[in-house]
């Protein structure tokens, strides 16, 4: 049991949120719509999204946007119809189905159709499961069709599903072979480059081309083929059948005809009584990412399992696993509507296969497990210290194992002979090659650093996993790279120098007052860690100088009825989302006064999609608005904020997975998307005054 949850008393609450909120399941309208759907979410290269509100009005894409082609059709009593993709060419012979509605879970996400005197559930199911590491490591994606009849009729009905050579490369013009293989229960089907040029580069808008894309099915359920995407199209929805032999025309661009695995399934006469039918979509990567010179493998292959033995296991543990994730999204959906109500638990949904897919969970070469994210749509770069930061609520909630796997490359690595200065590092390298810091001066100088930022978000997470655990073991293994830490926001961070914050992208700013209140909160978080592991001395020492930079902060910030963006510039306002630290952990700091001001001014210069950051832009970051809201004494402050949050999420034009940085006037994207930072939004479950 975590710090958080023994504080919160939630057993109650929770219980009484089962009994108000009816379990999640695709005939319920989601009270928030998704600007992208979440279809497979393993991650940062597995990663595919519906961006449309209808499954058949387009391809599914990548994060990226990149197509990442997946198409089912069913055939009822001979008739075809189209559920998901949308090729196109045969619109005229294979309509598409008629959708009733889409629900997005935290580990699944269910599509309903309802054509011909049937019901089709397609369900996508991702594993996440955080109490289970094994599990939740696994690059595998289950895909469920559930049909019944409407009608009280009989009724004949086949499957198709096919996947392109898109999942397994970075461009179209790169060939790509194919192959098969089997085990005890399962056939399987794969596609892969020809080249197979494991982790030679790094980037941002990138895709995998190493490894290879599976799908599977139990052994004697389907029909399968590797062939042109058109004639196993064409060939099912006209007959019924798809080719009996395989394509040999390979190697060949993944563009010549599109190849694809495709499979059918006869489910036979279908009843009243549910059919359901299943496949696997999985990556074996084979190695993930490099660590200072060395290859990482997958954290799911630490002990010596192979792949097809890891897709036995998948295939074995289905129904348990399927069951574990329908109760993991139904309690989650519940504790978020008792935090707040079913908009919030919404957005928590759509935020958590995002969050998690925007990591990849390896080991190290010392054997600690690491969960590696990827900065996606921003610079590409891997294991951002102030990417972890506002992505850490997700696993303070769910997992201190997966958020010390955040920081456990990023400690180990700031402990080195490689990092040489004072503070932390911004990041370890550029996805998926963690090769020493990229960002600003790397390795080489203190040029475009984030000193006080970074140095200030792992104290104050750290301190968080000791409160979880009980302990400071965790943090003594690294105690003199934390004690460095410490005194350099002991020395610099009350009245920040000229310096980059985590939101970089409006640019350097000196005496920034928000970046000053995340110093003082971790110096006094740094106080706690030292009480806990003994060294009263310091922490006394250290608890009065956060104190008393408190104090100080105050009457610097000062602007009459609010708190200034910096302290020389009078008349100025921004968001102090990193206060929330002083409720959350009760830490005690700040007077009362200085929230409320900020909320009763906030209400002053909120826009209609939110709360800009500050009054340099009208653009906003979706993770430090949550924070902010948080701030609230009430769950009628949180709204305030929050009402204006959840619009965006419904008008945004852009059908992209939730980007964190957007317009507050006009809900347009500014930037970023399928980012781990949304991670952040689970902070109000943290909120002390939820056990009141």
């Amino acid at each position: 049991m975590t710090f958080f949850s023994m504080k919160r008393l939630f057993c109650a609450a929770l219980a009484l949120a089962s009994c108000l909120v009816a379990a999640p399941n695709a005939s319920a309208v989601d009270p928030v719509r998704a600007p992208a759907y979440p279809l497979v979410a393993r991650d940062p290269y597995f990663s595919v999204w519906s961006n449309t509100d209808k499954l058949a009005d387009s391809f599914p894409v990548h994060w990226t946007g990149a197509i990442n082609a997946l198409v089912s059709y069913a055939r009822v009593d001979g008739v075809p119809i189209r559920l998901m993709g949308n090729p196109g060419e045969f619109d005229a012979i294979a309509r598409a189905a008629k959708q009733t509605d889409v629900a997005v879970r935290a580990t699944n996400t269910t599509y309903r159709f309802e054509d011909l005197g049937v019901s089709i559930e397609l369900i996508f199911t991702n594993p996440i499961l955080p109490d289970d590491l094994e599990v939740y490591a696994r690059p595998t994606t289950y895909l469920t069709w559930r049909i019944q009849s409407l009608d009280q009729n009989d009724h004949e009905v086949k499957l198709y599903f096919d996947a392109t050579a898109e999942l397994c490369v970075n461009e179209t013009k790169q060939e790509v072979v194919a192959k098969r293989a089997t085990t005890d229960s399962l056939e399987l089907l794969a596609l892969g480059t020809a080249s197979q040029e494991t982790l030679v580069k790094s980037g941002d808008n990138m895709r995998i081309d190493w490894g290879y894309f599976y799908v599977a099915a139990e052994k004697g359920v389907a029909k399968s083929v590797i062939v042109d995407s058109a004639i196993a199209r064409e060939g099912f929805i006209r007959r019924g059948a798809i080719p009996t032999q395989d394509d040999k025309r390979f190697p060949r661009p993944a563009l010549d005809e599109w190849p694809c695995i495709a499979l059918t399934i006869d489910c036979g006469i279908i009843k009243q009584k549910p059919t359901t039918r299943r496949i696997i979509l999985a990556y074996d990567d084979e190695y993930s990412l490099t660590y200072l010179g060395e290859k990482l493998r997958p954290y799911w292959r630490k002990d010596g399992l192979e792949f097809l033995d890891m897709m036995d296991l998948a295939s074995s543990q289905y129904d348990d696993i399927f069951q574990r994730c329908q109760k993991f999204d139904s309690d989650l959906y519940a504790r978020a509507t008792a935090a707040a109500d079913e908009k919030y638990a919404q957005l928590c949904s759509i935020a958590y296969p995002q969050s998690n897919a925007a990591h990849k969970f390896v080991v190290m070469p010392n054997g600690k497990p690491a969960l590696v994210s990827k900065e996606c749509f921003s610079n590409g770069c891997a294991a951002t210290v102030d990417i972890l930061y506002p992505t850490s609520p997700i696993f303070m909630v769910y997992s201190t194992e997966l958020l010390k796997g955040t920081t456990t490359p990023v400690l180990e690595y700031a402990s080195s002979e490689r990092w040489k200065f004072p503070f932390a590092p911004h990041d370890l390298g550029q996805y998926p090659l963690l090769e020493g810091q990229r960002y600003g001066g790397g390795e080489k100088t203190e040029e475009n650093q984030m000193p006080i930022e970074e140095s200030a978000n792992m104290l104050i997470v750290l301190d968080v996993i000791a409160r979880n655990e009980g302990n400071a073991d965790y943090a003594l293994e690294y105690w003199p790279t934390l004690e460095k830490w410490a005194n350099y926001l002991l020395e610099y961070g009350l009245d920040p120098e000229n310096q980059l914050c985590t939101d970089d992208f409006a640019g350097h700013l000196a005496h920034n007052a928000n970046l000053s209140i995340k110093a003082i909160v971790a110096l006094a978080c740094y106080a706690d860690l030292c009480e806990r592991a003994g060294k009263d001395d310091v922490a006394k020492d250290f608890r009065a100088k956060a104190e008393e930079f408190a104090k100080e902060w105050v009457k610097l910030a000062d602007n009459n009825d609010h708190y200034r963006l910096a302290f020389d510039r009078p008349d100025t306002w921004s968001m102090k989302y990193n206060i929330v630290w002083d409720k959350l952990l009760e830490l005690n700091l700040f007077p009362a006064e200085v929230v409320n001001k900020e909320l009763n001014y906030y209400q002053r210069v909120i826009n209609p999609f939110g709360l800009p950051l500050d009054n340099r832009s009208d653009y906003t970051k979706l993770d430090w608005e949550v924070w902010t809201a948080t701030l609230a004494p009430n769950l009628e402050g949180f709204n305030d904020i929050m009402n204006h949050v959840y619009p965006f999420m419904d008008r945004t034009a852009q059908r992209v997975p939730l980007t964190d940085w957007y317009f507050t006037n006009n809900a347009a994207q500014r930037g970023f998307q399928a980012r781990a930072v949304v991670g952040g939004v689970f902070i109000k479950l943290l909120d002390p005054t939820l056990k009141k």
